[in-house]
């Protein structure tokens, strides 16, 4: 599937793709769309911000961390994408996706405080989710496994404290 992903998606496309990315790359996107909902979003923009950023320190400590550190799976071959973006790739493994785990656990945690802003926010993190497959940096399980690592640690974010207390109590 990697493969007629890379060489199905059309230039303009891949390019519009690799700047949201790039953009993306070291949680930026996702920590300036933090600090724009805090500066602008009053209380619950605040409170968005806050359990975005939670969500996505652990999705990343869990992806980037603890997994990559255990599965030292290869990247795709390089052979199977067509264009140029395929020699930019990181060295580390590539299960699983970092980024689409950071992307998921922020978009995850702030649509339930703020639900338009985590409907803006899931346009550019499903396509940094396509562009870690199309650019050959990961195989599709990886970018599924960065989303579930997202997931759950968006729940987590927002259930922990309740859990804690109830434990403390």
């Amino acid at each position: 599937m990697a493969r007629r992903t890379g060489s199905r998606v059309p230039s303009g496309v891949g390019r519009v793709l690799s700047g949201v990315e790039e953009a993306a790359e070291s949680a930026k996107l996702w920590c300036g769309a933090a600090a724009a909902m805090a500066a602008f979003g009053g209380w619950r923009g605040r409170k968005a911000a806050a359990a975005g950023v939670a969500a996505l320190t652990m999705a990343q400590l869990v992806s980037n961390g603890l997994c990559k550190q255990v599965a030292d799976r290869p990247r795709p071959p390089k052979e199977w994408f067509p264009h140029d973006e395929v020699e930019d790739r990181p060295d580390s493994s590539s299960f699983p996706s970092g980024h689409t785990a950071a992307a998921v656990a922020f978009t995850a945690a702030v649509a339930p405080t703020w639900p338009a802003a985590g409907i803006a926010c899931a346009v550019p993190a499903a396509m940094v989710s396509v562009e870690r497959v199309q650019s050959g940096a990961h195989y599709p399980s990886d970018v599924a496994t960065g989303a579930a690592i997202g997931l759950l640690s968006a729940w987590l974010t927002r259930r922990a404290p309740g859990l804690l207390l109830r434990r403390l109590l």
